[in-house]
């Protein structure tokens, strides 16, 4: 009897480390397709600049448009609804929230290079040019309950048109 408690309770804990595992694997694969989507939508957020301002030789991105690229972007690289939520088939459990997006360009001023810092966010980038930096977030994947609640899953993306290069 004594054999099958001490055998039950090696089986247990290694149960429990299994799914600590895949729990962290789940996490990394998701921290990883957060960064590459985000990624993908700064980078196509980046492209829709102002043409009139443009011919004048200036590079401005349109705020709005800019906003709903990178939304959408989110949405078909994520497999999103519009509320940012997972669809069936999508890899994510739960909704992804844009926690940050902003626009560095002519418009508001900055002469490049420019420091841009945030510290809510820990993002400290000297930027070369016209940037969109965005910072999305969502729940860490749960597997096994614990007491313990685990961070959110968040990542940060700048892309920057780089001047004079």
């Amino acid at each position: 009897m004594d054999y099958v408690i001490k055998l039950a309770f090696v089986l247990l804990i290694f149960v429990y480390s299994w799914f600590f595992q895949i729990q962290n694997q789940e996490w990394d694969i998701v921290r990883s397709m957060l960064k590459d989507a985000n990624n993908m939508a700064v980078h196509d957020a980046s492209q829709e600049l102002n043409e009139a301002e443009r011919a004048r030789g200036r590079l401005i991105i349109d705020p709005a448009e800019a906003y709903n690229t990178f939304r959408e972007s989110l949405q078909l690289n994520l497999g999103l609804d519009d509320s940012l939520s997972p669809i069936t088939g999508s890899r994510l459990q739960t909704q992804v929230k844009i926690m940050k997006f902003d626009i560095v360009d002519d418009s508001t001023g900055a002469a490049f290079p420019f420091l841009y810092e945030d510290s809510t966010y820990g993002i400290t980038k000297y930027i070369q040019g016209p940037s969109v930096i965005a910072v999305i977030e969502t729940q860490h994947p749960v597997l096994i309950s614990r007491s313990k609640v685990q961070e959110a899953i968040i990542v940060p993306a700048v892309q920057e048109y780089r001047m004079g290069d």
